[in-house]
């Protein structure tokens, strides 16, 4: 309505302002206001009936679904007590269900833990039968372990006796020689010098008039010799083991390494190397033990350099024993030389026997050349000469059987040819010796 009446106002003052105002002008203005008028009263009219219909139309809408919720109300109210009686049976059916589904599962659950925990409860089983077995094992060992106990203190008591006889025993001064010359005689063996092959032990010889034994003579190859003399001053090492007070101790081991600087100046003025028996110049002393050196080098650092210059070679069993394997080491080595040279003289004696075979093979060989040539003369003047005259006989009907004709041996002599068992010179005279014969 209000576009309508803007359109004519707007067409009424374009025509005002395009021709000049008259009274027909304004009739037509004043009808056209009218007509404006008219038409937008119409158009709000309509507007306002079909909104009205619109609302009509909702609020039947509205009704008719304000009877469904009552009539579904009324269906509700009337089935709420049926649905109840329902829920309450279908929750008891489904409460019987998992009942029944929880009982199966626990059964299936007891089931499996009663397979799974078989095997634990039988190792239990074994575990615990194994357990009272070595409670048992335990029990008896216990009691021997009491036993042997027992057994160990009485040889520790036994050991003790032995040792205490054993330490007054070595108090005296043979028994610490024979002890001494039994350890030399076994450090000699564990060396692999054998006795009465390598070594001689107790042997005497003589120097500057004066009898003299070393405990031990070892023969070198080549004819030489080194003696060897074992001393074993144990009373000062025995007094020190047995006491306790350091200061004491410290006294008595000086007292034995002066012992053993004793013996080397005693060893030195026999001057074994100064006898008949070609001999290095220095003799070995012998002590029985490793310990026994140890302590007295101990006491006196420089004791090795007094007894180089009293000519005197200081050994243990550990010094001892690579000094024998190298004299054994030469003892083979000259064994060697001798074997290589008597290999020498079997061979020339091999070689002559050899040249003395090779004459005698020639000889035959020109033996065996001589009878083949004579049998194949002999075979010649039998086909030429005897056998024509017997096939005669064939001819002339005395005999059927034919004459079979010796054949004549062809192979010769094999000449020897090697330098080694003929000369040239007799090489050539044997190939023409050797011609081998033609039949004729």
């Amino acid at each position: 309505m209000k576009c309508a009446h803007s359109s004519v106002e707007e067409t009424v003052s374009g025509s005002w302002q395009s021709v000049p105002m008259t009274t027909s002008h304004f009739v037509v203005l004043f009808i056209g206001l009218a007509i404006g008028l008219v038409i937008g009263w119409l158009l709000a009219e309509l507007r306002g009936r079909s909104g009205l219909a619109a609302a009509i139309s909702r609020a039947d809408v509205a009704e008719a679904q304000r009877q469904a919720a009552e009539e579904r109300a009324e269906l509700t109210a009337g089935d709420r007590d049926g649905l109840a009686d329902r829920f309450r049976a279908l929750s008891a059916e489904a409460l019987n269900t998992q009942q029944l589904r929880a009982d199966r599962a626990a059964e299936r659950t007891v089931t499996d833990a009663q397979r799974l925990l078989a095997p634990v409860s039988q190792a239990l089983e074994k575990l615990e039968h194994r357990l009272g077995e070595v409670e048992r094992e335990r029990t008896t060992m216990t009691a021997r372990l009491g036993q042997q106990v027992e057994m160990v203190n009485a040889a520790g008591e036994g050991l003790r006796r032995e040792t205490a006889s054993l330490v007054t025993a070595l108090r005296k001064p043979q028994v610490r020689g024979a002890w001494g010359e039994v350890q030399l005689r076994r450090v000699v063996e564990l060396a692999g010098m054998v006795e009465h092959c390598d070594f001689e032990v107790q042997s005497t010889t003589t120097a500057t008039g004066q009898a003299l034994r070393p405990d031990m003579t070892v023969r070198m190859a080549g004819g030489r010799c080194v003696h060897v003399d074992a001393k074993t001053p144990l009373a000062a090492f025995l007094d020190a083991a047995a006491t306790e007070d350091p200061d004491q101790r410290a006294a008595h081991m000086a007292h034995f390494a002066r012992n053993v600087r004793g013996h080397v100046d005693d060893l030195s003025s026999k001057g074994y190397w100064r006898t008949e028996v070609d001999s290095p110049e220095f003799v070995v002393l012998f002590l029985p033990s490793d310990a026994f050196l140890q302590a007295a080098l101990e006491q006196m650092p420089d004791l090795h350099d007094y007894a180089s210059r009293h000519d005197i070679v200081l050994a243990d069993p550990s010094i001892l024993i690579p000094m024998l394997r190298v004299i054994a080491l030469a003892w083979r080595q000259e064994d060697v030389a001798r074997s290589a040279a008597e290999v020498a003289a079997l061979g020339r004696d091999l070689h002559e026997r050899l040249g003395t075979l090779s004459t005698h093979l020639d000889r035959l060989g020109r033996s065996l050349t001589g009878a083949v040539k004579s049998y194949n003369s002999a075979v010649g003047s039998l086909e030429t000469r005897v056998l024509v005259s017997a096939r005669r006989f064939k001819e002339t009907g005395v005999t059927t059987a034919d004459l079979d004709s010796p054949r004549p041996v062809d192979d010769a002599t094999r000449p020897l040819t090697a330098p080694e068992l003929t000369s040239s010179d007799e090489i050539a005279a044997e190939g023409e010796g050797r011609t081998t014969a033609t039949p004729r």
